[in-house]
């Protein structure tokens, strides 16, 4: 006859610990990213919900058209313009301010993005100028108030 070992095998207490503390160590260090991640890749989608009011302002002033005036560009929305923005609005100049809710985040609920078209010089057209380009996040107050989202909460392509 011929006798089986009864011992059972496994990992001890000690090894299972190092193991927990190894991915607790981990994941302290991953997590923090993943947020910040997740929260820009937000904020593109907010951006993006300007992009009908971005083209109307750029059409306007690449045809030779003259500003309409404040929050008369004609793509303003005074609620539930997207998932994360609240509201859209115009300055005289076409700078658009978006509200933007929705994050489940203070750091950016209730705060404000703006977009600002700008001449070959750098500044806010004037009325028969062209758009060349987007400011995208800037705290200028001429910028229509400006943004007040924290600068590392904003995507790559939208550091003012």
């Amino acid at each position: 006859m011929r006798r089986t070992n009864s011992r059972q095998a496994g990992f001890t207490i000690v090894e299972l610990m190092i193991v927990i503390m190894i991915i607790g160590v981990l994941a302290s260090i991953v997590l923090p990213g993943i947020r910040s991640n997740a929260v820009r890749a937000r904020m593109s989608e907010a951006i993006l919900a300007l992009s009908p009011c971005k083209n109307t302002v750029t059409e306007l002033y690449n045809s030779g058209g003259d500003p309409p005036g404040a929050g008369n560009w004609g793509c303003e929305v005074t609620a539930d313009a997207s998932q994360y923005v609240d509201s859209i609005s115009t300055s005289d100049e076409g700078v658009i301010k978006a509200s933007l809710r929705g994050f489940n985040d203070l750091r950016i609920d209730f705060h404000n993005l703006t977009l600002a078209p700008l001449d070959n010089t750098g500044n806010l057209p004037t009325p028969g100028g062209l758009v060349r380009s987007w400011r995208c996040g800037s705290p200028l107050p001429t910028d229509f108030g400006g943004t007040d989202v924290p600068p590392q909460y904003l995507p790559g392509s939208c550091k003012g």
